[in-house]
């Protein structure tokens, strides 16, 4: 089948990397601009421009997809389907119209609709999530199901090792679903839930809350993101591996530093920092965290 591909996260060039060895190879893909990025703020492209550059396939990167350029960029490629993942920006009519849509979203719709579907479930401590190939509508990742595939979420599964899974679960189910074309069903509203950005707030480890709740946190924003605690009045350390300690530990609040490893006193057990990044240095352990200052 002839498809037209939008998409522009690392999660979306993984899905388009694997569509191109398929018969359903993008004739274009489309992304979004170049925009500046990390410290420096240095001009970047989206992952899935990097890849589609990579792959030979014609790239295209309207500030809208929605005006009639942007339209016409996509009619050029005479699509039979247009396949979107992770795109990062609203579709609207006439174009959601115009071509059949399938959205590759990596959840278990309608649980966790929205932009940060893997951190959630995660974070929420569900044991299993997966992948829903979706028709787009105007609705917010509420459109009919047309498959879904069930992953298992383990009890040591960060981010960084979960989202792989579902990235090659989403290709075979998007090629399957192109294969096959399968009804779609709608979705039962009552049992929706969001899934929120990622945002500052959610990256502190808030002593207030559980340390089971907390090493969530951490799996689920590891590596990409990163959760934190604030230490020497302000000053941030990055957590990218921690255990929960359910006996021992400081007072609620405290951030003991005089063990083997940092240990943060929750409101329910304690948080163990196994791996930490002390601010403009490199990931280390708690171990070597510790016997730096110390020195």
């Amino acid at each position: 089948m002839r498809t037209v591909y939008l998409g522009t996260s690392e999660f979306a060039a993984a899905v388009l990397r694997r569509l191109a060895g398929s018969p359903h190879r993008p004739a274009l893909v489309v992304t979004r601009p170049d925009r500046p990025r990390g410290r420096g703020r240095k001009l970047a492209s989206p992952p899935v421009a990097t890849v589609a550059r990579e792959l030979g396939i014609e790239l295209a990167q309207p500030e809208t997809v929605n005006d009639e350029a942007g339209m016409a960029t996509i009619a050029a490629a005479r699509p039979e389907a247009v396949c979107v993942c992770a795109f990062g920006a609203l579709i609207k009519e006439p174009l959601l119209s115009a071509y059949p849509m399938l959205n590759v979203h990596p959840s278990l719709l309608p649980r966790w609709r929205g932009a940060a579907p893997i951190e959630r479930a995660i974070m929420s401590g569900d044991e299993r999530t997966g992948v829903s190939i979706m028709q787009l509508t105007e609705g917010f990742d509420s459109g009919p199901v047309c498959a879904q595939a069930v992953e298992p979420i383990g009890p040591d599964d960060t981010y960084g090792t979960l989202a792989p899974r579902l990235e090659k679960l989403g290709a075979d189910l998007l090629m399957r679903a192109l294969d096959e074309s399968p009804p779609c069903l709608q979705q039962d509203e009552a049992l929706g839930t969001y899934a929120a950005k990622i945002a500052p707030e959610d990256r502190l480890l808030d002593a207030a809350r559980p340390a089971v709740e907390l090493e969530r946190v951490v799996r689920a924003l590891s590596p990409h993101i990163g959760a934190y605690v604030v230490i020497d009045g302000g000053e941030r350390l990055g957590v990218h591996k921690a255990r929960v300690l359910t006996t021992g530990g400081p007072a609620q609040g405290e951030l003991a530093l005089d063990g083997p490893r940092p240990v943060l006193g929750c409101v329910e057990g304690a948080l163990e920092l196994l791996t930490v990044q002390p601010p403009g240095r490199r990931e280390m352990s708690g171990e070597d965290y510790l016997r730096g200052r110390r020195r």
